[in-house]
């Protein structure tokens, strides 16, 4: 076991949140350009998977399964969607949309939290009714036909739900007239959130179990038995499963063997086939 392990496991999601979006916030404060937030999202998912080589919770998970080029198409397409969609706010914007009611007063730090609860309730809400609705679950079983989980392939979703689920997690502050300056942290914040909901790493964060979204309640999300599969479904918190009925501490570890699908087998596992799957008749 590598010496640093201990140190992985207590501080790396911490650290890599709140340094990550820190940093993030002093380059929109600098007034800097945007384009380093894609910098900092490739140095995370950099960090991501040494973190995952240091302190591995299921090592057969730091094997590739022929699922790179695959999760690099979907990263590459979500991630562009997203991007695509924070400079459209302008326009929106132009078009009389939104009440002006965004508090641009207060600190950037604040204003980026209340965008992150504020979208964490209608993602979540999306989210769970992903697991009900049966024309939104086609499509986002893709994100939960995974062989394993691993911080990268946390960006790994059908485009039309990714459609979704921003559209859900985003109306509201469009509504509320957000800035260009916190929509683009918003988007870099997710991103860093999805890294640690899936993460390989062993991370270890105590009795932050009960409110934060990382991996470790996460595991227990994807596990392929319908019924114990369906909790803890919230984005950055966990406060709307409490609300929900939905929430479960992992207090049991979930293993290699235990993830995917139930009911499909053989679903398949490169993008084009993704991308068709959801519409094909059963």
């Amino acid at each position: 076991m590598s010496s640093f392990a201990p140190i992985v496991r207590y501080s790396f999601a911490p650290i890599l949140f709140l340094v990550t979006n820190g940093v993030a916030i002093w380059l929109i404060t600098a007034g800097l350009s945007k384009i380093g937030l894609a910098g900092l999202l490739g140095l995370a998912i950099i960090a991501s998977l040494l973190a995952e080589r240091i302190a591995p919770y299921e090592p057969q998970w730091n094997q590739a399964q022929g699922d790179r080029a695959r999760d690099i198409i979907h990263a590459t397409v979500n991630e562009g969607s997203t991007i695509f969609a924070v400079a459209l706010l302008p326009v929106i914007s132009s078009f009389g949309f939104g009440a002006n009611l965004w508090p641009h007063e207060w600190p950037l730090w604040l204003q980026l939290l209340m965008a992150i609860l504020i979208a964490d309730f209608g993602i979540t809400l999306a989210h769970y009714s992903s697991h009900r609705i049966s024309w939104l679950w086609r499509l986002h079983a893709v994100h939960h036909s995974v062989r394993r989980l691993y911080g990268f392939n946390g960006l790994m979703k059908h485009p039309l739900h990714q459609t979704i689920e921003l559209i859900a997690g985003t109306l509201p502050l469009i509504l509320l007239g957000i800035t260009m300056d916190v929509a683009a942290l918003l988007a870099l914040a997710v991103a860093l959130q999805l890294l640690l909901q899936h993460t390989n790493a062993d991370i270890r964060i105590g009795s932050l179990g009960y409110i934060w979204a990382v991996a470790p309640g996460h595991r227990l999300h994807h596990r392929a038995s319908e019924t114990e599969g369906n909790v803890n479904f919230g984005l950055f918190t966990l406060m709307w499963d409490h609300l929900l009925g939905t929430f479960r501490h992992p207090r049991r570890q979930v293993r290699n063997d235990e993830i995917g699908l139930a009911d499909s087998f053989d679903y398949p596992a490169t993008y084009s086939g993704q991308l068709i799957e959801p519409f094909r008749k059963t």
